[in-house]
């Protein structure tokens, strides 16, 4: 079997009060759908979340390769790959599904930090009838191959990072920083380029 794409792309607003919210990019929205649309506006009010019953909207994004679906925080957008049209109905439910119980996650937590697929996204999809949804999808769409050319060396673990991009700045190994140093960044930890 081979490696799972990921389902979501999340994409987070800035934390400061002083900064509009930005909205789904033009550039990425594509046909606006109706009907899932109502659908979604209809659950969210059912679960009394009327800001985002108000807000949320639902498009096909042509662009899409990978990717089945994609939730926009605060936007309250939601993006389908149109490749489901091609699959099972019942995909397209739950990829609705599973992007909407993102929007609600965060709609219920306010301004909280959550994990993506944490406990409120498993407790929000139980509320959208798809409890114990998997984070990925095992949907038959072409998959990217991306050469990871570059590999990084954490000096005191030794784990090695391979990554498709060159480093532009300084990065630290996460595990060793958040194991040794609480989490915040330490030049010990630095990421060593290695030699090919």
């Amino acid at each position: 079997m081979g490696r799972r794409e990921p389902q979501l792309e999340f994409r987070w607003a800035s934390w400061f009060r002083g900064f509009k919210a930005p909205a789904v990019p033009l550039s990425l929205s594509g046909e606006g759908d109706g009907g899932l649309t109502a659908w979604c506006a209809e659950a969210a009010q059912g679960l009394a979340l009327h800001e985002l019953a108000r807000k949320v909207r639902v498009s096909w994004n042509p662009r899409m390769r990978t990717t089945a679906g994609r939730a926009w925080w605060p936007a309250r957008g939601i993006e389908l790959n149109p490749k489901l049209k091609d699959c099972d109905p019942d995909e397209i439910w739950r990829t609705l599904k599973h992007e909407l119980a993102h929007l609600v996650a965060y709609e219920r937590s306010g301004r909280r930090r959550i994990v993506p697929h944490g406990a409120e996204w498993q407790l929000a999809c139980c509320d959208l009838g798809i409890p114990g949804e998997k984070i990925y999808h095992n949907l038959p769409f072409e998959r990217r191959r991306l050469d990871r050319k570059h590999a990084y060396a954490c000096g005191h673990c030794f784990e090695t990072i391979q990554r498709v991009r060159p480093l532009k700045r300084a990065v630290a190994c996460y595990e060793c920083c958040r194991k040794f140093n609480n989490g915040a960044y330490h030049e010990r930890f630095r990421l060593v380029k290695k030699k090919a």
